[in-house]
Formats: C-alpha cells, sequence, structure tokens
C-alpha cells in the first residue's frame, strides 16, 4: 500500500479501507465533539460495525468511480481524513472534504494534503473544478479553501439542517486552468 510523505513531521498521506475501521472509530472518538461541530461524520461512526460499513461505502465508491477516501496519518495514527464526496468524470465536477481530530488541527495537514489531491484530480484523472462545500461558521475549513485558491461563488442561506438547527453552507471552488496558473507561479517563484 501507498504512503507519500506531507513533510518533516511524520504527516502521510494513505489509503483508509475497511481494515481501518478500529483506526477510524479511534480518530473519531478522540475528537468526535471537535469533529461534529460542523461535520457529520461523528454521528455516523458511532461504533466498529458503523465505521466499518462507512468504510465501506467509500470502497464501493471507489470501485464504481465515484468518490474515494483517504487517511492523514500522523506518527503512524489516523488524525484525520480526506475525501472527494462527489467524483463525477463524465463532467468533470467532483467536491472535496476533510476531517480532523482535534489534536492534529492547525499544522496545514488538510492544506498539504489536499494539495497532493487536487492535483491528481486535475493532472492524473482530468477533473475540470473541484467543489468545496463549508458550514459558514467553519473558519478552520474555509481557510483551507482559500489556501488552496478556491473562489468562494455563494451561500446557500439554511440550506442544510444539522442537529436541530438550519445552517448556511457556503460554496468555494477551483478549475483546472487557475490551479495549473496558481502551480505555475508557484514554480516560477522556487526558482
Amino acid at each position: 500500500m501507498y504512503a507519500m510523505s506531507m513533510g518533516d513531521d511524520g504527516a502521510e498521506l494513505r489509503p483508509l479501507e475497511v481494515w481501518h475501521a478500529a483506526d477510524l472509530l479511534a480518530n473519531i472518538d478522540r475528537g468526535r465533539e471537535f469533529i461534529g461541530r460542523h461535520v457529520g461524520l461523528p454521528d455516523v461512526v458511532t461504533d466498529l460495525d458503523a465505521a466499518r460499513a462507512y468504510l465501506a461505502s467509500y470502497a464501493e465508491k471507489r470501485g464504481a468511480d465515484a468518490g474515494s477516501l483517504h487517511g492523514v496519518w500522523l506518527d503512524g495514527r489516523l488524525a484525520g481524513g480526506l475525501l472527494f464526496r462527489v467524483w463525477d468524470t463524465p463532467s468533470g465536477v467532483c467536491e472535496a472534504g476533510c476531517w480532523l481530530e482535534p489534536a492534529a488541527a492547525g499544522r496545514g495537514l488538510v492544506t498539504r494534503g489536499m494539495r497532493v489531491l487536487l492535483g491528481w484530480a486535475f493532472e492524473e484523472r482530468g477533473m475540470h473544478r473541484v467543489e468545496w462545500h463549508v458550514s459558514s461558521a467553519n473558519e478552520p475549513s474555509i481557510g483551507v479553501a482559500r489556501r488552496l485558491g478556491m473562489t468562494r461563488e455563494g451561500v446557500l442561506r439554511e440550506n442544510y439542517p444539522y442537529r436541530g438547527v438550519r445552517t448556511d453552507t457556503e460554496i468555494w471552488s477551483v478549475l483546472a486552468p487557475e490551479w495549473r496558473a496558481a502551480r505555475a507561479r508557484t514554480a516560477s517563484d522556487d526558482h
């Protein structure tokens, strides 16, 4: 299995598969309240069987080329996940997302990992548009969208009933030509 280094801090990007169910449950348990502030995953991954079912749903998505799930590992322990929740090859549009346990937050892990995955989506898979849907109250995730060079396209007002409260969802995106132009600027700045 592959493991891609994400820097000198022991962070790696690896597949997150069904046999990682215990790792996923432990990750969610370490951050259940923190993760659950904006993301419903803790309400889905409630025990080992639910963790296995969640991972199996992404194995099915990967098999159908309709989504994928990747673990962010820190010093050999699952610290969070990066995903393509929606993947539509014919239209060239996908939706990315993430979660992290609190001990891993604020270290740039999501931004670093998503840069790898966005590069793969655009350069290897030929996607044209990557979307990022985020609660307007989730400032760290909005910060990731900004660091990834995404553009805020608008707000779906009170579109998502989350734990009994209607929340706003911001839609951010980056297009393949924008991504390539930003990478070219970064590469020329490095020389």
